[in-house]
């Protein structure tokens, strides 16, 4: 790619390919089956035009390797994509210029999902190309059968508009307790280390309801119904003078922020009576260096395809003023994280303190740290195989006294599928373990990928610590049933155990609670301002 370098980009050529029997390499590989002609009928392409949205690189302009490069890596990190290769050809004559190919092989982006458990059922559906446009339609519906309950969600996601990387959103969502979110969002985040600028908006409205004590302990249903008014903005610029893959990437980021709460219903007073349920506005802004690049794997969380592995470093700080319940308070924070690959494998951490100042005082702090682990590829035999480990840590003080402040063991805060209204802490303690195979062997197909995870969690209080914490865990098998020609990870079979869940009983059996998208990549970008993720 170096010796193209600098060269003016004459035409910009894009092919997009459907799932079935087509490579991105290999141009004579065609369908060879009626299956695979059949499933190539069913699905709708990627239009040129999404695919050429999202490159960096422009006609008329001097071929930049690194930017061919990023351009790759944004066009694979779309779910309904595949793989892709993007080459440039010289021009016989003109040896100055190049056209430039881009090749995209798709996948198929309709997925549908279920799962069910002793008493309640989950459907869902997700377009994840609709129209051959890129945008997003997810839809699910969820039924308690003891109850009758039903609970639904819908959301729609334009991606991308006209190559700005402008996302808008529109989502709904209900639960069997009949919460509720309404929301809209605009939002440009900084998508790539080449970004200059992000802006955001964001508006919605919630409704839930939870039974909170009053000062005798006699519990009673309380309605919470608030609308939420979030703008933000950023740029950023390079700090280090060069054309290394390093200085380029490497950014000063400045952003600011404001946030508006307004509770349209608030819990009575003698449920709340610190007011930790009320209005409010909120100011913020950061600054911080960022540097972030990635590093190109497989068999991490797909199978065999190349996935971008973000390594960098990030320091920032965040200052901030709210004014809630007629007063004001200053509120200050920093962050820094560091990931990489090593000898024996890849860590990225990541840790953040921040805390809110009146008169002098420190109120609500948070400090957290987290780290993400995951060996090198072994191999025994045809099977691959990885030992995932993530760790996280959260530290409260001078939290307030109110259920809205405090920590639990939740979902996916804490243990995914865990569900109990009966622990609350001011600190926590995750630790979870995952060992995940890559079969050899498939189906029509399809891999049957199996996995094993657990994962432990604590609660600790003010005072206290975990001296007299009681640890609570969760066991999981499953499989992740891939295809080389679908939307990776998204058909997971899965079987849960939990010793005991308070307030639910024990040895209980749920389905379908574990993910792999539950550990991630811990990301090295600066965004919008924020307090600590207290969580």
């Amino acid at each position: 790619m170096r010796s193209y370098e600098g060269k003016i980009v004459r035409k910009i050529n894009i092919e997009t390919l459907d799932p079935f029997g087509f490579s991105e390499k290999d141009t004579t590989k065609k369908p060879v089956n009626y299956v695979q002609r059949a499933g190539n009928s069913l699905h709708l392409k990627s239009k040129n035009l999404t695919i050429h949205n999202l490159l960096l690189i422009k006609r008329n302009k001097p071929l930049d390797s690194l930017l061919v490069k990023e351009s790759e890596r944004l066009v694979r990190g779309q779910r309904y994509v595949r793989s892709v290769l993007i080459t440039p050809q010289l021009i016989k004559g003109n040896p100055d210029s190049v056209d430039v190919t881009v090749r995209v092989l798709d996948a198929w982006s309709l997925v549908p999902d279920a799962a069910f458990s002793g008493n309640r059922g989950n459907i869902a559906l997700s377009e994840r190309n609709f129209f051959g446009l890129g945008h997003r339609f997810d839809n699910s519906y969820q039924r308690e059968f003891a109850t009758g309950h039903d609970a639904y969600s819908t959301r729609y996601i334009i991606p991308n508009i006209m190559n700005t990387y402008i996302n808008t959103a529109f989502a709904y969502q209900i639960n069997l307790d009949d919460h509720y979110t309404k929301s809209i969002s605009v939002d440009r985040p900084f998508f790539s280390p080449f970004a200059k600028w992000a802006a955001g908006a964001y508006l919605d409205q919630q409704f839930r309801w939870d039974t909170l004590p009053d000062a005798n302990l006699e519990y009673s249903r309380q309605n919470f119904k608030f609308n939420t008014t979030d703008f933000w903005g950023g740029y950023s610029y390079q700090l280090l003078h060069g054309n290394t893959e390093n200085e380029r990437t490497t950014n000063v980021i400045l952003t600011a922020r404001y946030l508006n709460v307004n509770y349209l219903e608030a819990p009575a007073v003698a449920y709340d009576t610190v007011h930790f349920y009320a209005d409010e506005r909120f100011y913020l802004v950061g600054m911080g260096i960022s540097s972030r690049q990635f590093v190109e794997d497989k068999y991490i969380f797909d199978y065999g395809l190349i996935e971008d592995v973000p390594v960098g470093r990030t320091a920032g700080l965040t200052g901030g003023w709210q004014e809630k319940n007629g007063r004001g308070r200053l509120y200050t924070g920093a962050r820094v994280s560091y990931g990489n690959y090593f000898k024996g494998g890849y860590l990225s951490t990541n840790a953040e303190y921040g805390t809110f100042w009146r008169n002098g005082t420190n109120e609500q702090s948070a400090l957290t740290f987290q780290a993400n682990y995951f060996t090198n590829l072994l191999e025994s035999g045809k099977w691959k195989f990885r030992q995932f480990v993530k760790a996280r840590t959260v530290l409260g003080t001078n939290r307030v006294d109110s259920r809205g402040d405090m920590l639990t063991l939740n979902e996916n805060g804490g243990l995914p599928g865990f569900d109990t209204d009966l622990l609350y802490g001011s600190k926590k303690l995750l630790l979870t373990f995952q060992t995940q195979a890559y079969a050899p062997w498939n189906f029509a197909g399809f891999r049957l990928n199996p996995y094993f995870n657990y994962s432990v969690g604590m609660l600790g209080v003010s005072g206290h610590g975990f001296l007299n914490s009681k640890a609570y865990s969760a066991i999981g098998l499953g499989f992740i049933i891939s295809n080389d020609y679908l939307v990776f990870s998204t058909f997971q079979l899965s079987l849960a155990y939990y010793p005991t869940m308070p307030g639910n009983g024990q040895n209980i059996f749920q389905t379908n609670a574990f993910s792999t998208a539950d550990f991630g990549f811990q990301g090295f970008e600066l965004a919008k301002p924020r307090t600590v993720d207290y969580q």
